[in-house]
């Protein structure tokens, strides 16, 4: 898929990873149309928490790049503390809110990708449509016990990008998924500083967490070089804190 015209939808763009992300793919050509919970240049404005949002934010997406998609990247996520001994329907609202912005949005959007890659022409690769899952490394060793949600819409994300890898590369969609550690944003610093940083960071064979450029390489990788046969294929970014 030539850079120069690759038409590139990024949730979650707004700062930390999905800024990176946004700004390495317009540093090679791309023409990206973000996310966020505001609008501002370049970004349009949905609350994935809503039934619905993510439906509206693809049928914006498509109107803004001229009808045409190349690439999703789902992004976009929360990461916020339910305790086991919470009150029933905190821990049901908390779960609900979770698994909505973090699968089920993320899922409604891979959803519209497939099927607007079903009704195009292959590009000169043979490609029709690439998918990039921001996931985590939780997906695969768990998180803390005040976040299980966030662990299994992590991992939910996972097992959908490999279900989507194989029911579709056989239509020239492509689809990856991208399982960081710890990066530098405003969410983990303030989990790393609740946490006790020092003691998590030790846990880190690469003794530090993860840029947000770091992960952004990973992605516009993926979003624009990564070979058809890669597809399914689920990159760590973690500083060896979990090898598997």
């Amino acid at each position: 898929m030539p850079e120069s015209q690759a038409h590139i939808l990024v949730t979650g763009a707004t700062r930390g990873i999905g800024a990176a992300i946004r700004t390495s793919l317009s540093a090679r050509g791309a023409r990206v149309v973000g996310h966020g919970t505001r609008a501002a240049p370049g970004i349009l404005a949905a609350d994935l928490s809503q039934a619905g949002a993510a439906d509206r934010l693809w049928d914006a997406a498509l109107d803004a790049l001229d009808g045409r998609i190349d690439v999703l990247i789902n992004n976009a996520g929360v990461f916020e503390a339910i305790p086991v001994d919470a009150q029933d329907a905190e821990w049901q609202a908390s779960w609900g809110r979770t698994m909505q912005i973090n699968l089920q949005s993320s899922a409604d959007l891979c959803r519209r990708m497939v099927l607007h890659a079903q009704g195009r022409e292959p590009d000169a690769g043979g490609l029709a449509g690439r998918i990039v899952n921001v996931a985590s490394r939780a997906a695969y060793r768990g998180d803390s016990p005040a976040h299980w949600h966030y662990a299994a819409s992590k991992a939910g994300m996972v097992a959908m990008t490999k279900s989507i890898a194989r029911g579709y590369a056989g239509q020239g969609l492509v689809a990856f998924a991208i399982c960081p550690g710890y990066v530098i944003t405003g969410m983990a610093e303030d989990y790393l500083a609740s946490r006790g940083g020092d003691k998590l960071l030790a846990d880190i064979p690469l003794g530090r967490v993860a840029q947000p450029g770091e992960v952004a390489s990973v992605a516009t990788y993926l979003a624009l070089d990564a070979p058809a046969s890669m597809t399914g294929a689920v990159l760590d970014v973690n500083g060896a804190s979990f090898v598997r």
